[in-house]
């Protein structure tokens, strides 16, 4: 099966190179993509640069992927393989103790996938994360906020295989004038409703300080709840 995703970047990039990339991307050094061409001009432009969104077919034929979005998987999966690969500002002992615990109880085997999807921690999304792990929202909150703005879900290439199994389409410029003002209009809209929501505590929201004291793992219910 063939799937269509996408690359943006200043370059048109017609044989992505295995094992060159950003070592604190999200997920690890990998192929970062998307399957809308539209968030990949996004990505690809900057304020005063043109990009492309480079195009490719994917052959899916026994690659193994870990979807962190899979109902097996909870936010926290998610923010577990973020806070092994980004460079959090660890300004307090309880961010410090929650990398840790996270780090330890919620990791799941990323590295010996040939694809990752999940969120992409846009500096929207990272601000949310950074925020948790202070303590500052609680767990249904990051989870609300995941969907703000609908910043984008990214498809990483992680092995030898799945490069081999990438072919080139195509590239289709991005103009910086165009795409990088709708990269910030999407932005500004998810901090926008974040801010405005952020003190919305509810009755037995979840956060970060007792996940660690009642030693809460993956298999708790309390981390299958839906967003209200």
């Amino acid at each position: 099966m063939l799937r269509r995703i996408c690359h943006g970047s200043e370059h048109r990039i017609e044989k992505p190179v295995f094992g060159y990339g950003k070592k604190y991307n999200d997920y690890g050094i990998g192929f970062y993509c998307t399957e809308s061409i539209e968030m990949a001009k996004e990505w690809g432009v900057g304020a005063n640069r043109n990009g492309y969104a480079n195009i490719y077919d994917l052959d899916m034929k026994n690659l193994t992927i870990l979807d962190l979005n899979d109902p097996d998987y909870c936010i926290l999966h998610w923010l577990s393989v973020l806070l092994q690969n980004r460079e959090f500002e660890l300004t307090s002992l309880l961010a410090k103790e929650a990398k840790d615990y996270l780090t330890t109880h919620f990791s799941p085997d990323y590295q010996s996938v040939d694809i990752i999807t999940g969120y992409r921690a846009d500096d929207s999304y990272f601000s949310f994360a950074q925020d948790f792990i202070s303590g500052t929202i609680s767990y249904r909150q990051l989870t609300a906020a995941m969907h703000l703005g609908k910043l984008g879900q990214q498809i990483v290439l992680k092995s030898k295989q799945a490069f081999s199994q990438l072919t080139f389409v195509g590239a289709e410029i991005a103009e910086a004038e165009e795409w990088f003002a709708k990269r910030q209009i999407r932005d500004k809209s998810a901090r926008s409703e974040y801010f405005s929501s952020r003190n919305s505590r509810q009755r037995g929201d979840l956060y970060i300080t007792q996940i660690m004291d009642e030693e809460i793992k993956a298999d708790d219910e309390r981390l299958r709840q839906k967003l209200s």
